[in-house]
């Protein structure tokens, strides 16, 4: 496209847009195989707790990876923050569920292995939450022409990753 049209202005912001989506978007399908790969292994074992924050980070992120998805399809910059603003739900989930895990792997050495695919599956989540947020953040930069910056703060010895997203 580039070679034999030439893009100018919005045209070219779109396409370099959509490149960089997609390289998300690619990043996402190899978070998707870990999971499945971790998912095949827990299913090979008794459960170490019952799954309830779990499926609702999983429901969070694909819900986030929609709209992201969906705000670039309609250039939805409402849509696009409401998920931007989503990431530290995520954020805070996994750190919950790695916390709440590694009390069970205290408690129970044997359940060292259960409780690390677990870990992994969340971390992998937070991830795919992470790369619908950066596509959220490209569909702002697309329409509205300027970059939306994502700060570090710290807050009583944790870190915590906001995004600036000023009117």
């Amino acid at each position: 496209m580039l070679a034999l049209y030439q893009p100018e202005a919005s045209d070219l912001r779109v396409l370099a847009m959509a490149l960089t989506i997609n390289n998300d978007l690619e990043r996402i399908g190899d978070q998707a195989v870990n999971i499945a790969e971790r998912s095949l292994e827990l299913f090979k074992e008794t459960s170490l707790k019952p799954l309830i924050d779990m499926p609702r980070l999983a429901q969070l992120v694909q819900a986030m990876l929609t709209h992201s998805v969906d705000a670039f399809i309609r250039r939805d910059t409402a849509l696009a923050r409401s998920v931007c603003q989503r990431d530290d739900e995520a954020d805070a989930l996994d750190d919950q569920l790695f916390r709440e895990i590694l009390t069970y792997m205290t408690q129970d050495p044997r359940a060292i292995t259960r409780a690390v695919h677990l870990i992994l599956v969340s971390r992998h989540l937070e991830r795919v939450a992470d790369h619908a947020t950066n596509i959220a953040e490209d569909v702002i930069s697309l329409v509205e022409g300027r970059h939306v910056k994502r700060r570090f703060a710290v807050f009583r010895g944790s870190s915590s990753i906001s995004t600036a997203l000023s009117e």
